[in-house]
């Protein structure tokens, strides 16, 4: 596997800014070339074992797991505190050795850092903003705790990345897309 990952796209943005919508779309036109990594899937995991939980719950978009993300996040914060790249390397050493890994749920300079150590020039980082009152329509509702938390604003002050995008709409989405693609130098559409 030491070939593998040829490249890696590190994707951050905040909540209901269509980081899953985007990277779907990229994992379409890409195919088997490459894999979408969440970083939120270990977390969610070992916490659903640790509480007895469903895990389908969490890994959804549904109203119930938006009632254990305050606990669940001060639980990452934990494991994080004692291994700050825990979550990186559980994600990756499950992932498949494919050409292009897409990590979709990058939310902490600390997971920039693990993945600069580990893979060096491989990775490329991609910020997906949208603006609030889209976030809103998408369902975004501000929760004390959460999105105040480093969790969610971590990277909001990080200035280094390869790609800044925007996703508001279809045409800013299908641009963005365009954009991502010219970055790693994939000519599709």
């Amino acid at each position: 596997m030491e070939n593998f990952p040829k490249l890696i796209l590190l994707f951050s943005g905040k909540r209901k800014s269509g980081k899953d919508f985007i990277t779907d779309k990229l994992k379409d036109i890409l195919g088997d070339q490459c894999e979408i990594l969440k970083i939120s899937a270990p977390i969610k995991e070992y916490f659903a074992k640790s509480l007895n939980l469903d895990l389908n719950l969490l890994m959804s978009e549904k109203p119930n797991k938006e009632e254990v993300r305050l606990e669940m996040i001060k639980w990452s914060e934990m494991k994080r505190s004692e291994n700050p790249g825990c979550f990186c390397e559980i994600t990756c050493n499950k992932a498949k050795p494919v050409e292009i890994w897409i990590v979709s749920d990058i939310r902490r300079k600390t997971d920039i850092s693990w993945f600069y150590d580990t893979y060096q020039n491989k990775v490329k980082t991609i910020r997906i903003s949208t603006d609030l009152d889209i976030r809103e329509k998408r369902g975004f509702q501000f929760e004390k705790g959460i999105d105040d938390a480093e969790s969610e604003c971590d990277l909001d002050q990080y200035k280094n990345w390869d790609l800044d995008v925007t996703n508001n709409d279809s045409i800013t989405c299908e641009k963005s897309i365009k954009e991502i693609l010219e970055l790693i130098n994939i000519n599709i559409l």
